[in-house]
């Protein structure tokens, strides 16, 4: 192993400190408290890193010590690489391919592949695809005999993502979720790009009566884009489910005018554009009606200044990847699904009702 051993995982007099309080009886959470460490760690430990040759399982440091370095020697061969019954098993699960008994594949044929990253979603395959996550879960379902037909997610991300790492064509990265074929950075993640979101507008000062549901007036919202960037932003109110759909139609020259950075937002929800949509549909309300609105984080609503000064409507904004906290807003959008959301974005049909409620 490396002379630098990273405080996440056990170093070798840590092993030491194991053996010995193991040889006292110690238990494994006396032994994690001790070390500072989680108590799964600790057994996870004692588990694959015992002796072997013995009748009993035994920890020794210096066994356990071997076993750790055996297994961090790099690089190492992926798992299916050498299994081609599992390579085989992960590829049509992730392309989601229906076959029938005679052996065809059935189904549109889905666009050819440019090597492009993200496709729009108008050009993604045909999928009834499964997750990583789903089909590392399934696996020991379907084969609880056979050890061999094992693989975590990761594994699966690490083979579409990297060339060496499972031999799965970076073609099958267009069966994910999000469709993308290169991995985010996580420095990425870790980014706050949320300038607008001042400390007056985050949800802890949004008035406590909002939360018992009692007093009408309050609102959630949130911005659906559909293809082609075509968009409606909905509007929910708290108490009677009230629905607004706010439709936002493109701006002259989109599809004309090459898009800039920082240039004017045609696609029709820039920030400008959706504080005049929503203030245009909420300004008829009565001011009673009109107490809060909470958002989500999107860029959309950075204009929300300007949109309190003209509609006197104060804007809260959830906390990051906190979607049950607009929870009536996800609920109708839910209902709507993705077909009628497609429908209510379509660029060529006809524009969707400005208000909606939902049935008694």
């Amino acid at each position: 192993m490396a002379s630098t051993v990273f405080g996440r995982y056990i170093s070798s007099s840590e092993r030491e400190d194991i053996a010995l309080w193991r040889a006292q009886d110690s238990g494994v959470r006396e032994i994690a408290r001790r070390l500072g460490r989680s108590p799964s760690t600790i057994s996870r430990e004692l588990r694959r890193n015992a002796s072997t040759r013995t009748y009993q399982l035994e920890y020794k440091a210096s066994i356990a010590q071997w076993h750790a370095e055996r297994r961090a020697r790099r690089p190492k061969t992926a798992k299916m690489v050498t299994n081609d019954r599992l390579r085989q098993y992960v590829q049509d699960k992730l392309s989601g391919e229906i076959i029938t008994a005679e052996g065809e594949v059935v189904g549109p044929e889905g666009p050819a592949w440019d090597g492009k990253n993200k496709p729009h979603r108008g050009d993604r395959e045909w999928v009834t695809a499964w997750s990583p996550q789903q089909i590392a879960k399934r696996l020991p379902l379907e084969f609880p005999d056979d050890p061999t037909m094992r693989i975590s997610h990761e594994a699966i991300y690490q083979a579409l993502y990297v060339e060496s790492r499972g031999g799965l064509a970076r073609k099958q990265s267009w069966h994910l979720r999000r469709g993308r074929t290169k991995r985010m950075p996580r420095a990425r993640t870790r980014q706050e790009a949320w300038a607008h979101v001042t400390a007056e507008t985050v949800l802890q000062k949004r008035p406590k009566e909002v939360e018992d549901r009692k007093i009408a007036g309050h609102w959630e919202g949130d911005l659906i884009i559909g293809l082609k960037r075509s968009a409606v932003a909905t509007l929910i109110e708290r108490t009677t489910r009230y629905a607004i759909l706010v439709h936002l139609p493109r701006q002259a020259g989109y599809g004309q005018i090459r898009p800039t950075k920082n240039g004017p937002a045609l696609a029709g929800y820039g920030a400008l554009t959706m504080k005049d949509a929503l203030a245009k549909s909420i300004t008829h309300l009565p001011e009673q009606l009109r107490r809060s609105l909470t958002w989500d984080r999107g860029k959309e609503l950075s204009a929300h200044a300007l949109l309190t000064k003209e509609t006197g409507l104060p804007v809260y904004f959830a906390d990051a990847k906190s979607p049950w906290q607009r929870g009536s807003n996800e609920h109708l959008m839910v209902c709507f699904g993705n077909t009628s959301r497609k429908a209510l974005t379509s660029p060529g049909g006809t524009p969707p009702k400005s208000q909606l409620s939902p049935p008694p």
